[in-house]
């Protein structure tokens, strides 16, 4: 009988997966083209009914999902007011069928003009429009290499390679995810409950398009096909990052974790003077941001929030984390001063500063490093100051300024011997660049020097044409001289003398 129990629950679970993955790509035999856009965004209906019934015949429940689905979808329209401002302009056809997701009004909700008003006039999905796509639904048809990379309460996220070059990542409403599966249990009605995951979708590519910054993973398209009976499932198409693994951030160079604070940093900075005001990430986790090419993105903002509590006291702007408690002062406008920014800022302390700012940097660097990660532990800075004194310690770091206060003389005199390298005798430390060897960044060849006479192994170095992010220049540290062979590119120094 327990095996019968584990054989359905897998099989659900394949279920769940298998359609999830149809969301993402087309079944085979299906149309080459999207369907053509819908001229009227409700279902039909037989003549001379009403479009939608009245609010009194809709059950408890109904009534319920269609306002939860209703105040979704006008916070998707908050953040799209900047254009109504600066005037419409016409709908696409591909972009008239992201607003195929606006949910129908109720009688109690339409308004109720003195004279009779146009269907064009009275729909709000204007607003909702975004700019053209560069990939859409021909792109992604003929995907290869198709991996699931995982799944959260909403999306599941899929990792394709397009026409063989471009690898993106697809996101999509996971049918066997946690919000489609809670209100479907709620409410029986799979379709309503899907358009109401689906506008967290909708509002993530809205706040990717308004975002425009280096530390904010890029949108590339939209597509729109029909799965699990439902018509125009929305799938996304985004730039594809790696996941972000904090164990392996610390084995890396301090370098590539300074790197981490400062992406974050600056991506903080943005969004507390963003367009559409300062931007909270309420869900800040380490799992919401990936790298790209060695810069950290944020890739999820469907839970972003640009609205700042309102308060009457300083006791509404009570702020509380695990481990430490918070409370901001209230402004005379009755709104908490620089709650969002500040709840960003204790987060990176608490997820990212502790961890990776301190750990095994120069030791010169220490003491400003111990200040900045002390002063946003406590929140006695804002975003400003904090990415200031980034700034401060990569301009130090970059120049070689950290260096001055050093005591810099060699113990060993060394033999330049130029356009040859060392092939072998590696040992390793930590931390590297290459995992079977000793491969460091290095401001000078004094600081090579340093280095090598730091380690009792260290027999020789070679410098490389190599240089990491901050121009800093790539060194070998070999145990031992026996074997030179001629490279062009490389200058190797041989201890003489210890």
């Amino acid at each position: 009988m327990r095996r019968r129990k584990t054989a359905v629950a897998a099989g659900c679970c394949l279920a769940f997966l298998l359609g999830t993955l149809l969301n993402l790509l087309f079944i085979p035999g299906g149309p080459e083209h999207p369907p053509p856009p819908r001229e009227e965004l409700p279902p039909p209906s037989p003549p001379g009914a009403p479009l939608y019934p009245p609010e009194e015949e809709i059950g408890g429940g109904q009534a319920a999902l269609a306002r939860q689905i209703r105040e979704r979808y006008e916070e998707v329209l908050r953040y799209r007011q900047h254009r109504a401002a600066a005037g419409r302009r016409p709908l696409r056809p591909r972009e008239r069928r992201l607003m195929d997701l606006a949910p129908p009004r109720t009688s109690a909700e339409q308004p109720r003009p003195p004279g009779p008003r146009g269907r064009a006039a009275a729909g709000p999905w204007a607003e909702l429009s975004l700019e053209p796509p560069l990939l859409g639904c021909r792109d992604i048809r003929d995907v290869s290499g198709v991996q699931y990379l995982g799944s959260g309460y909403t999306k599941a996220v899929y990792k394709a390679v397009l026409n063989r070059t471009l690898a993106v990542a697809l996101k999509a409403v996971d049918f066997g995810g946690h919000d489609i599966a809670h209100c479907v249990r709620q409410f029986s009605a799979l379709g309503d409950c899907y358009r109401l995951a689906a506008y967290k979708i909708v509002k993530e590519m809205i706040l990717l398009q308004r975002l425009r910054h280096t530390n904010v993973l890029q949108l590339y398209g939209y597509c729109y096909q029909d799965s699990n009976d439902i018509p125009d499932t929305l799938t996304t198409i985004t730039e594809l990052g790696s996941p972000l693994e904090m164990i392996q951030l610390l084995q890396t160079s301090w370098e590539d974790r300074f790197r981490i604070c400062l992406s974050l940093v600056r991506l903080l900075h943005y969004l507390a003077h963003s367009p559409l005001g300062s931007v909270t990430l309420l869900d800040f986790r380490p799992r919401q941001f990936v790298i790209v090419d060695g810069e950290l993105k944020v890739t999820d903002l469907d839970d972003a929030s640009v609205e700042e509590s309102s308060c009457t006291s300083n006791s509404d702007c009570f702020m509380e984390f695990p481990a430490r408690n918070f409370t901001l002062p209230c402004s005379v406008e009755g709104r908490c001063q620089s709650m969002n920014e500040k709840r960003n800022l204790y987060n990176a302390y608490r997820f990212f500063f502790t961890y990776l700012l301190p750990h095994s940097a120069p030791s010169s660097l220490r003491p400003l490093l111990d200040k900045i990660v002390n002063a946003t532990g406590e929140l006695h800075w804002g975003i400003d100051e904090t990415a200031a004194q980034l700034e401060r310690v990569l301009d130090l770091y970059k120049s070689g300024e950290y260096l001055q206060n050093t005591t810099r003389v060699p113990k060993a005199e060394y033999r330049r011997v130029p356009e040859a390298f060392i092939p072998d005798e590696n040992y390793r430390c930590w931390p590297s660049y290459h995992h079977k060897g000793c491969l460091l960044s290095v401001f000078d060849v004094n600081e090579a020097i340093e280095i090598c006479d730091s380690y009792s192994q260290c027999k020789a170095f070679v410098l490389t044409n190599q240089t990491t992010w901050t121009g800093r220049q790539l060194v070998f540290f070999k145990m031992a001289s026996n074997h030179i062979v001629p490279d062009p590119d490389k200058i190797t120094y041989v201890k003489v003398t210890d």
